[in-house]
């Protein structure tokens, strides 16, 4: 501790080492100095910077700030070397009166990281306040009649110091009829009192004058003095006499107005007048207690009319007289001692020093948030304050000093979970019944890219017709990502690899912010009927997460191909559009004349053809006829002398397409007798008629299985669509549609084409087919030799093959 002396530079050597000495104590993370009062400015504190464990270079980065509750700036930091020193004049008398400790408390606060360091100055007393008298001169009257040994009352002095500077010594001038008396009282200031030596004569002395003088204990010693005018009276010689020199009440501080504090009882042994009393506070009795309290003259009776407050005073000395009426008027005094007991009155304060937000969701556990402190201005119980935090936040308090906590990070955040929490932390005191305070923070948590962005399903069909028109719009792909601001925002992009020996992107394109995907070209479904690949979700955060979902666009055939007639689909033999057929008349009704034979590169009804005899304008009704669905010309009667030798048919051949698609074929029959008809063509006709009548008992088993097969199927696919009716439809620009089940009717048959080939590009492995085709099998005819031109096609290409069922699988 400093002490300001006035010696050489020995003396300043040894209050340095004092100094450092002092200065270097710590304890329970606190770092106390002391310091004499009235210090010059510029006083050497401490090195506060070392001390705390700070380096020099570090404090103005870290934004090092002392501050000081309610003491303004007394003390200051020199931000270049580290050391506290007193700022302006630092009076400990006008900082904490009288209280035996005096400190000034100073939070240190830095940032970067955030940190709170308490500091505790203790201010020392130096005797710079002499013993004061309140008066320059005390008047007392003694009655000559007065006994020996009988003592009269005088009031002392008051020294605003504290411990050996406010320790009082009283002398009084020499005197042949008093001497001074002391009474000394471990709760009570002295009590001083002239003590009557001498029998006293009015007519030889009428009046004393002494000087009684009151030195304190401290180095260099300080006094004060007053007069004491003593005037000697006559006749009533009895003072009036308390039953108690001393009162003690205790009264709480929540009292209530006008409550009866104590009585007072004196007793006077004179008679009449000089024997009645009046009672009254001493003239040394402070205003604060004139403004709480009041005395009755006439009962004695001390009450309260103030309120009490014990966080400011926590007792009363009141000085009281007891005056009687005689002339002149004697006196004595008592004290009455009013102790006030402590109430839980006061709710704990909150306070929140520093904060540290936003807080990124993926910062370390034992982050700290902000720093808090928290008072209660209560003694005892009342005053013992424990805090506490809403339940269910991911937050904790720690507790750093006494009433100084740290709002630490408790567990993981997830801001995608929760993006803000509403933290509120609760002060209670140990008073009964308890008070408390609380303290609202918010607490915003910062995103950090920690979401990839997410498909609602793994992958998507899409229907696209054929032909479609350059640029066309197909399909929409769109992931959400459940992050914030740049790392929400999601660019889309193509999975690029080959299909066949082009690239991808060729064929489709996709819009990097809307997810628009598009047709580049016109799909052919005869060349490509699926096309797989996948498109690329990213976000703009650092780094950037993604992820991929699979198309799948499955080209749907358009008519988009007319029937085309086969070289060898004329019973003669010959090629083209035109054949001739030479007929015996002598065939009966329903004999196979011819075959017409056609295919359609298309698929679905679009392949499925029918065969129509058209009629020759101004000609009589033919004798022949075409099998709707088989192509096969057979005569529907008896040929006859009548009918012309020469008959010229006309045969279209239409497809199920919309719109149909057409082609036509001429058949010329020339008619000849029994005998002229060349033998191959009555073996054609012949084994016509036999392979004719073996197809027809297929049809019926073949009608039969395919009505069960489409009956179970049609029951699998409503099963299928109530599981998964929640499914969103995956639509496109250009009309796709959801997964269909093509079945044929009950007669008629699929043509197959040997150009069309039925190809699936995927992104992995090799072409996959999604269509299977049923065909019955056909026991050979007579015209095998006929189907040995094109073998691969032999079952499919009879004109009796049964109707075929597609199924998507």
């Amino acid at each position: 501790m400093l002490y300001p002396r006035r010696g050489g530079k020995g003396a300043r050597c040894l209050l340095l080492s004092l100094l450092f000495l002092a200065a270097g104590k710590t304890g329970s993370g606190q770092v106390h100095y002391s310091v004499p009062e009235e210090a010059k400015h510029g006083t050497f504190v401490g090195r506060i910077a070392q001390d705390l464990g700070l380096e020099l270079a570090e404090l103005v980065p870290r934004l090092f700030r002392v501050a000081s509750k309610g003491r303004g700036d007394l003390l200051e930091v020199n931000l270049q070397n580290g050391i506290l020193f007193v700022n302006s004049r630092i009076d400990r008398e006008e900082l904490c009166g009288r209280s035996l400790e005096c400190s000034i408390h100073l939070e240190v606060i830095v940032e970067r990281p955030p940190q709170v360091f308490h500091v505790e100055v203790e201010v020392k007393d130096i005797n710079d306040n002499p013993p004061v008298f309140r008066e320059r001169e005390q008047r007392l009257f003694i009655p000559e009649s007065r006994l020996l040994d009988s003592r009269f009352p005088v009031e002392g002095a008051v020294d605003a110091d504290i411990g050996t500077n406010a320790l009082l010594t009283y002398t009084l001038s020499p005197s042949d009829y008093f001497s001074l008396d002391i009474q000394a009282n471990d709760e009570l200031s002295k009590s001083l009192s002239l003590e009557l030596r001498k029998s006293l004569d009015r007519e030889e002395t009428p009046e004393l004058l002494l000087l009684l003088t009151a030195t304190d204990g401290g180095k260099p010693e300080l006094e004060g003095t007053v007069q004491l005018l003593i005037t000697v009276l006559d006749v009533n010689d009895n003072a009036p006499l308390f039953a108690q020199a001393v009162y003690r009440v205790h009264l709480l501080e929540t009292t209530a107005n006008g409550t009866l504090v104590t009585t007072l009882n004196a007793s006077d042994a004179d008679e009449g007048v000089n024997g009645e009393i009046v009672f009254l506070f001493g003239s040394d009795v402070p205003l604060n207690i004139r403004k709480n309290f009041k005395i009755d003259s006439s009962s004695g009776e001390i009450r309260l009319i103030g309120r009490l407050d014990y966080e400011e005073t926590k007792s009363y000395e009141i000085q009281v007289k007891a005056v009687d009426k005689g002339s002149p008027p004697m006196s004595n005094h008592c004290k009455v001692l009013v102790k006030v007991l402590d109430v839980n009155d006061n709710a704990p304060e909150l306070a929140v020093t520093s904060l540290s937000l936003p807080i990124r969701e993926d910062a370390p556990l034992s982050t700290v948030i902000a720093f808090i402190s928290v008072s209660d201005r209560d003694s005892g119980a009342n005053g013992q304050v424990t805090c506490t935090l809403s339940p269910h936040v991911p937050f904790k308090l720690v507790s750093t000093f006494k009433n100084y906590y740290s709002l630490v990070l408790d567990s993981a955040l997830d801001r995608e979970s929760v993006s803000d929490y509403a933290v509120v932390v609760t002060a209670r005191d140990g008073g009964s019944p308890s008070l408390s305070a609380t303290a609202s923070l918010s607490v915003e948590v910062a995103d950090v890219n920690d979401n990839a962005p997410t498909f609602a399903q793994p992958e998507y069909t899409v229907f696209v017709k054929e032909n479609n028109p350059p640029g066309c719009h197909i399909f929409t792909v769109w992931a959400r990502d459940v992050d914030a601001q740049e790392n929400a925002r999601v660019s889309y992009s193509l999975v690029e690899r080959r299909v066949g020996e082009r690239a991808l992107s060729s064929y489709v394109s996709v819009h990097a912010e809307s997810g628009k995907v598009y047709a580049l070209q016109p799909l052919d479904h005869e060349e490509l009927e699926l096309l797989q690949f996948q498109v690329s979700a990213r976000d703009a955060g650092v780094p950037p997460l993604g992820s991929n979902v699979t198309l799948q666009v499955f080209v749907l055939d358009q008519n988009d191909n007319a029937p085309a007639l086969l070289p060898s689909w004329a019973g003669g033999g010959g090629g083209g559009r035109e054949s001739e057929v030479v007929v015996s008349r002598s065939v009966d009704a329903g004999h196979v004349v011819a075959k017409v034979r056609a295919v359609d590169a298309d698929s679905g009804y679009n392949a499925w053809l029918s065969y129509e005899l058209q009629p020759a304008a101004g000609a009589e009704r033919s004798p022949f006829r075409v099998g709707l669905y088989t192509g096969e010309i057979s005569t529907t009667r008896a040929l006859d002398e009548a009918d012309a030798p020469r008959q010229r048919l006309l045969v279209l051949v239409k497809d199920h397409g919309e719109p149909a698609l057409a082609a036509t074929a001429t058949v010329l029959l020339s008619l000849a007798d029994g005998g002229q008809v060349p033998k191959s063509s009555l073996r054609a006709s012949s084994g016509a008629a036999v392979a004719e009548t073996a197809l027809v008992d297929v049809n019926v088993y073949l009608i039969v299985a395919i009505c069960a097969v489409s009956s179970l199927l049609v029951l699998t696919l409503l099963l299928y669509t109530a599981l998964r009716c929640s499914a969103p439809p995956s639509e496109g620009a250009c009309g796709p549609g959801k997964r269909v089940l093509l079945c044929s009717s009950a007669v008629g048959s699929w043509s197959y084409s040997q150009q069309r080939r039925q190809r699936v590009c995927s992104g992995e492995g090799p072409p996959k087919a999604d269509l299977m085709a049923f065909s019955p099998s056909l026991p050979p005819g007579p015209n095998t030799s006929e189907g040995n031109e094109h073998p691969q096609t032999n079952a499919e290409l009879s004109g009796n093959v049964s109707p075929t069922l597609k199924l998507w699988l």
